[in-house]
């Protein structure tokens, strides 16, 4: 049980996600102290989306092949439309999602990431929120969807959208200073 000043977190992305739901949990996820890296498919920068058009870019720390699941205590996964839906068809991105979900490390999926849970058929039982949009596709997957800002089951944390960003990182602080969550894969 690491306290967040200890914590690693890697928060995986590439084009296309919403942009404060990657800066915002990084910046604050950094302020608490934890060592917070980004990781997406190609190096050098990756482009977010605002609201309706495209927005800043960010530097990227590492690639997907670079990425060692068994360094870092939680995963970060920001939604956006663009960004999940590229990560659910790349093969790299889902093996270390699924590495952090079978070793019962903390992950952490905001608005359409959880799109990359249901790929993964990661959602089945377990009580889970997304955003709006995205509901019937948690529910055909067998998730218990709910209209909460943010919900938790045995260290799968999932929140609606930009809004319900403070609720999402407070959770992920608590989650990862509570440790390692038993589940079934």
């Amino acid at each position: 049980m690491p306290q967040i000043t200890q914590a690693r977190i890697l928060i995986l992305a590439t084009h296309g996600f919403e942009q404060s739901e990657l800066t915002v949990p990084q910046q604050e996820l950094k302020k608490k102290g934890a060592t917070v890296e980004l990781a997406s498919p190609e190096a050098g920068q990756i482009r977010g989306w605002n609201h309706t058009d495209w927005g800043d870019s960010v530097p990227v720390d590492l690639t997907l092949d670079q990425v060692d699941p068994a360094a870092y205590d939680a995963i970060v996964l920001p939604g956006g439309q663009i960004n999940p839906d590229l990560l659910r068809i790349n093969p790299a991105a889902l093996a270390i999602i699924r590495a952090f979900l079978e070793s019962g490390k903390i992950v952490a999926a905001i608005c359409h990431a959880p799109w990359l849970l249901v790929e993964l058929d990661a959602v089945r039982g377990r009580d889970v929120t997304s955003y709006l949009s995205i509901k019937t596709d948690v529910i055909n997957a067998g998730g218990r969807w709910t209209d909460k800002e943010v919900v938790v089951d045995q260290g799968i944390i999932t929140s609606r959208n930009p809004k319900d960003l403070p609720a999402f990182v407070a959770k992920i602080v608590e989650e990862v200073e509570e440790g390692r969550h038993r589940r079934a894969a």
